[in-house]
């Protein structure tokens, strides 16, 4: 299991775009339908709800990806 993560964690990811940085709105942790996809939670492996400092654009991420700021 990664490191843990809660609501309102400043965290940065890479994505396609370069790196991105933003809050934890949300901490999923049973499958939840996202965009059009069904994205697979466990309580030991959630899923982070992410809005983006600089786009305000919502995504969602395993913490195996993601990194603290600060």
């Amino acid at each position: 299991m990664s490191d843990e993560f809660g609501v309102g964690d400043h965290v940065r990811w890479n994505s396609e775009a370069g790196v991105v940085s933003g809050v934890i709105v949300a901490v999923h942790t049973h499958d939840i339908p996202y965009k059009g996809h069904m994205h697979r939670c466990t309580p030991d492996d959630p899923q982070y709800e992410i809005k983006s400092d600089r786009t305000e654009h919502v995504a969602l991420h395993r913490g195996a990806v993601l990194h603290r700021v600060g």
